[in-house]
């Protein structure tokens, strides 16, 4: 779709100002939850890492969901992933991927309750939520209507530190199949950002693996999926044994960001690359 939607959403900040957040990405759902990808029923590992996030709940401001909901793009795959989402008992904020049908995905989230907000406000910081899905390809491009949304709500709030989300990955991770999936125009985002100082971080999902790295002062994250991990530093493809996982984040009011993966115990979801799937 790559439209933009102006509604925006009021961040609750813990006593001391903060922003606590989840991010959760890259569940790959099926209608039928039998069905998974490399051997992980990815309803079951996503089930798994809920559960293991709700240590959180009550806690945190928000979860972010940062696309690849659904991997057949079934309305029943959306439904499952509120249903699951929602015992976070928080709002939940999302935005697309590549393997996410937008004409499925937001009338099936929005009847579920979850918000569509793309901008989320709180009195130190902002949230810009990207879309940067191109139909019928894996790799992401932000079109000039994302753009001008992302510059206009730099300029509405110059004194507020900024996070910005979008799906793909805006740095090179150092994965040569992976990284002919980037996020295309990567270099006129990062020129759009540079003009602003308060720009402190892009978080992003579409690897399946945690990435962080500093440039020009702002920070690039990528996290686990909840199904099926990449091995990192890898040209072909490759799956990585570490766990299905999550990230946490705390935005402190002074500009801060600190942030630490979370994994569940790897029991059942190990990988099978005989399996198929992905």
């Amino acid at each position: 779709m790559n439209g933009v939607n102006q509604s925006v959403a009021t961040l609750v900040p813990d006593p001391i100002g903060d922003i606590k957040l989840l991010q959760i990405t890259d569940t790959h759902l099926f209608a039928n939850r039998e069905k998974g990808l490399l051997g992980i029923k990815t309803v079951e590992s996503y089930d798994a890492v809920i559960k293991h996030a709700n240590k959180y709940a009550g806690t945190c401001s928000a979860v972010l969901c940062t696309g690849d909901l659904s991997q057949d793009h079934s309305a029943q795959s959306y439904v499952d992933f509120s249903d699951r989402i929602k015992t976070l008992k928080m709002p939940c904020y999302w935005l697309p991927g590549n393997h996410d049908m937008q004409e499925v995905m937001l009338p099936s989230l929005l009847s579920e309750g979850l918000a569509q907000a793309k901008q989320l406000v709180s009195e130190y910081w902002q949230i810009i939520l990207l879309d940067s899905q191109v139909s019928g390809v894996p790799y992401g491009h932000l079109s000039e209507s994302q753009l001008t949304f992302l510059e206009e709500k730099l300029q509405q709030y110059p004194n507020k530190h900024t996070l910005i989300a979008v799906h793909h990955h805006v740095l090179p991770v150092g994965s040569a199949w992976l990284d002919q999936h980037i996020l295309k125009n990567n270099e006129q985002f990062i020129a759009l950002i540079s003009q602003f100082d308060n720009v402190n971080a892009v978080l992003s999902g579409h690897v399946h693996q945690e990435f962080d790295v500093e440039k020009e002062g702002v920070r690039y994250l990528t996290s686990p999926s909840t199904c099926v991990q990449f091995k990192p530093q890898n040209n072909e493809f490759a799956v990585d044994d570490k766990a299905p996982g999550y990230r946490y984040l705390v935005l402190t009011k002074s500009g801060k960001i600190t942030t630490q993966v979370e994994r569940i115990d790897i029991g059942e979801f190990k990988t099978d690359v005989n399996a198929t799937g992905y």
